[in-house]
């Protein structure tokens, strides 16, 4: 009867639930295998089957090669030129995946979804141990509801930072962007638990202790990454915390700050060394200047945003969780420091959470580039904020003394929860009728309505929905609510997002990867390979060759008027190009079409001399009239 008071449970559940925590063994065995299949599901389960999505993924993939071929582990290149966007960590990781498994996708992205696993264990341990739901937590101390909510903390945590889109989809692509996040996230983690287990721990020697060693390491590698804001971001964190907590001093001795720098100046500082001492200025003014200074200062490549941006991505992205964190961060009652810094440090998590998040949303707030990316990295301390929160309306009982209205808190997000939730099984429902026309997969809609998959996600969501609204009504039960988007957001996963992206490649993608291995089979020697109309550097990948990119044929012509080549080359375009050229019938050959591209062999002269052809003289004029309207 108690129990059926306090947490609303059928007898059964609560029978399961007290057996459940009788034994500790299986209780790990139980949450670990739940942990390995959320994983598996959302980020390894065919993780290879899909090809290599433009523009940034081939990139990367394709640099990785180049390195493996060309034996320069130094200095990435793609397409024949220097590529000194990001650091090398993840074209090395992809070149031993090559080296291990092969030139395929499964290399690409393995080391994107192996930190993202690492990220989720590495969070769930975390809160295993220190995932108390309550604001105030004795030194020591190990009750029946403490034990309890930190399980809850940790399948929960782990749960939802694996179950949302914008995690799910950078740790299914292979870039540098979730090994950021993850080096950044664990770097964080591992500084937590160095800050509860060695507190007042000044111990000889010259290295840290376990904890701390890790958090400058996972750093190292962060920077390793993505470049200086793989330090910046997680010390600004850590110096918010500690400045917040007012113990900045006695952590700094524990910590070993000093030995930190040197180990990680040891392990990121050689590479700058030698890639720099190869190319000088340039590349100093290409990494340092345009991809770090400039895009925090300035906006680069057209990725401006409003001062909103990121609200609308964190809403969006990590929908349906986002709904909840409002209230998350207000249960920490973070406005008064005393009672906070009154507590031991092992209660502390919440708020070095709520500084992670904030600290990282406002850098990039202030930036002036803008990009969804930007905020991945905050995604493991929102899942913190959500997992506390729901574990104290999971386990406290609607009696327990509160200093706010927790209650109020959840029936709003339960209530914004499943109205959100039956607004995208209607908008999914609807999505391929609701499509904007795309050139490069016409038939999409058409596909994916003929699929059933818009069917099958209007009515997982529409479903989660009337569950989530159902549960409203009764204090006891509207706890339950997660549990329900939890459920709803692995089947959506599992039987939704991954099948469509199988669509979408097989509309987008496979036509271009198809031409593409076809020219690595046919092309010649001499034979140069050409792209007009678009850049899609998966060609360069899946061709294995260098290739000219050209936005319009003019461009294309007068290049080959200005260099020597054989007598044909290769073209994949759209079939318009061929009459934007003004080719004569037997001065190209189609080879195949495949979706909206064709590949098309060419003579050389004959493509040279199109320029000369009436049509091609009126196309270049109405071009140039374009041009001079944009710019004026």
């Amino acid at each position: 009867m108690i129990w059926r008071k306090q947490f609303g449970l059928p007898l059964r559940l609560q029978q399961w639930w007290q057996q459940f925590e009788k034994h500790p063994q299986q209780t790990a065995v139980l949450m670990g295998l739940a942990l390995g299949l959320i994983c598996i599901m959302a980020f390894l389960w065919h993780l290879g089957s899909i090809g290599l999505i433009d523009e940034t993924e081939p990139l990367f993939a394709e640099a990785s090669r180049q390195m493996v071929e060309t034996g320069d582990w130094v200095t990435p290149y793609f397409n024949g030129a220097t590529r000194f966007d990001k650091p090398p960590l993840v074209y090395w990781l992809m070149a031993f995946g090559y080296l291990v498994l092969g030139v395929n996708e499964w290399a690409v992205r393995l080391p994107s979804a192996l930190g993202a696993i690492a990220l989720i264990t590495l969070l769930f341990f975390t809160l295993r141990r220190y995932g108390y739901a309550l604001p105030r937590v004795a030194q020591g101390e190990e009750t029946r509801l403490s034990e309890r909510q930190r399980w809850l903390a940790a399948g929960l945590g782990a749960a939802i930072l694996a179950l949302n889109l914008q995690f799910i989809v950078w740790a299914r692509t292979g870039v540098s962007d979730m090994l950021l996040c993850a080096g950044m996230g664990i770097a964080l983690l591992c500084f937590f638990w160095g800050y509860v287990e060695d507190e007042g721990k000044l111990e000889p020697g010259f290295w840290p202790r376990p904890a701390y060693l890790s958090c400058y390491l996972a750093m190292a590698g962060a920077v390793l990454a993505k470049g200086p804001v793989g330090l910046v971001i997680p010390g600004l964190v850590i110096l918010a915390f500690l400045a917040y907590m007012g113990n900045l001093k006695a952590v700094w001795q524990e910590a070993k700050v000093w030995t930190g720098a040197v180990i990680f100046a040891v392990i990121t500082i050689p590479w700058y060394v030698l890639v720099i001492l190869a190319h000088g200025q340039t590349y100093i003014d290409s990494f340092f200047g345009y991809h770090n200074v400039e895009r925090f200062t300035q906006v680069v490549n057209n990725h401006s945003g409003p001062w909103y941006f990121y609200f609308l991505v964190v809403a969006v992205g990590f929908f349906p969780w986002s709904l909840g964190l409002p209230m998350a961060m207000a249960r920490l009652r973070f406005w008064g420091r005393s009672p906070w810094q009154a507590q031991p440090r092992r209660a502390h998590l919440g708020i070095l959470a709520l500084l992670w998040f904030g600290v990282i949303f406002l850098f990039f707030t202030i930036a002036v580039t803008k990009l969804p990316s930007y905020t991945l990295p905050l995604l493991p301390a929102a899942a913190i904020l959500i997992a506390l929160f729901w574990t104290q309306a999971l386990t406290l009982p609607p009696t327990a003394p509160r200093r706010w209205n927790h209650s109020l808190g959840e029936w709003l997000t339960g209530a914004a929860h499943g109205i959100l939730a039956l607004v995208a099984g209607v908008v999914w429902w609807i999505l391929p009728r609701i499509l904007g026309p795309d050139s490069a997969a016409p038939n999409f809609p058409k596909v994916l309505m003929a699929s059933g998959l818009p069917v099958i996600g209007g009515v997982i969501w529409l479903l989660a929905g009337g569950v989530t609204l159902l549960l409203l009504w009764k204090n006891p039960t509207r706890r339950w609510i997660i549990v329900v988007n939890i459920l709803a957001f692995f089947c959506f996963v599992s039987f939704v997002v991954v099948p469509t992206l199988n669509i979408v490649d097989q509309e987008r993608q496979q036509p271009l990867r198809e031409l593409s291995l076809l020219a690595k089979r046919v092309k010649d020697p001499p034979e140069e390979l050409l792209m007009i109309g678009f850049m899609k550097p998966s060609v360069a990948f899946y061709s294995e060759n260098p290739v000219q990119f050209f936005s319009h044929a003019p461009h294309a012509v007068k290049a080959l008027q200005q260099e020597v080549g054989g007598a044909t080359l290769l073209l994949i375009s759209h079939p318009e190009a061929i009459a934007e050229l003004g080719l004569a019938p037997e001065d190209y050959q189609v080879l195949r079409q495949s979706g909206a591209y064709q590949l098309t062999r060419v003579q050389r002269e004959g493509m040279i001399n199109s320029l000369d052809t009436p049509r091609a003289k009126a196309t270049a004029i109405l071009h140039s009239t374009s041009q001079l309207a944009q710019t004026g």
